[in-house]
């Protein structure tokens, strides 16, 4: 596999529209998803204070929601927004323009490290790394670990599963009451805003035969939320230090809504 860049293929406005549509969904299962954003830019703010011309790499980045809010934090940071699915990416690219440099790679592929310069100062990443198995997740974390200059931040905002059920249960109680406080209830789900896409003609420049999406999220449900590796947060901090990260810890939790950083 060789990663790739190219032209999004639709006008901005329809671009607009199913960003905000994508967001709004999103919502439904993270209502407290921009103070999620807000804190993990506080992290990586702080991380890089002095830093010149930070490089900030956005994996899994999705129609670019994440990168967008980093780069109106941070104007001086060059970024590189990372993902395999073609329509998702179209969408960054005809929205949020030159924000960033849009790759499509296949985080499982080891390939997908041709994307990135010799030197980041910080990797990045929301509700998307859930899908990779333990190994896949290893072996991405050792290709950052490798590529993040000394003093530079990993940071991860997911579900990730608590210690047991009962304990995972009273996780989801929560989460049902912050999204009922919030007004977030009954939003569009995932599967339904996936068939919606592809089902309009005006994003059918962005189509793939075949979308490199994990079946297991096909419903947007609990199981993609509570991440389909099951790995809890200490798990992740453990493969971040294992991959040659100082420090690595739960940094804002909301339930099983992590934020997890790693220094490296």
């Amino acid at each position: 596999m060789t990663a790739s860049t190219g032209t999004a293929g639709i006008p901005s406005d329809v671009a607009a529209e199913w960003v905000e549509r994508w967001d709004a969904q999103q919502e439904g299962y993270v209502p407290q998803r921009e103070e999620r954003f807000a804190v993990l830019a506080d992290a990586v703010a702080g991380a890089l204070a002095g830093v010149a011309d930070p490089v900030i790499v956005d994996l899994g980045c999705g129609p670019g929601s994440l990168t967008a809010r980093l780069a109106r934090r941070l104007p001086g940071a060059s970024f590189i927004g990372v993902d395999a699915d073609p329509l998702l990416l179209g969408l960054a690219r005809a929205h949020y323009g030159t924000a960033a440099a849009w790759v499509r790679a296949d985080l499982a592929d080891p390939a997908w490290a041709e994307a990135l310069p010799e030197t980041i100062h910080a990797a990045v990443s929301s509700t998307a790394l859930h899908w990779m198995s333990r190994a896949s997740l290893a072996q991405l974390y050792r290709t950052l670990g490798a590529r993040t200059a000394p003093g530079g931040i990993f940071a991860d905002a997911d579900h990730m599963p608590l210690a047991d059920d009962r304990l995972n249960g009273l996780a989801d109680a929560v989460g049902a009451g912050r999204a009922e406080r919030a007004g977030t209830t009954g939003r569009e789900e995932w599967g339904p805003w996936w068939e919606a896409a592809l089902a309009d003609e005006r994003l059918a420049p962005l189509r793939a035969s075949a979308r490199p999406l994990p079946e297991a999220d096909s419903t947007g449900g609990a199981e993609h939320h509570h991440g389909s590796n099951l790995l809890t947060a200490d798990e992740h901090a453990g493969l971040l230090r294992a991959a040659g990260y100082r420090s690595a810890g739960t940094l804002w939790q909301a339930g099983d809504d992590h934020l997890v950083v790693a220094v490296r």
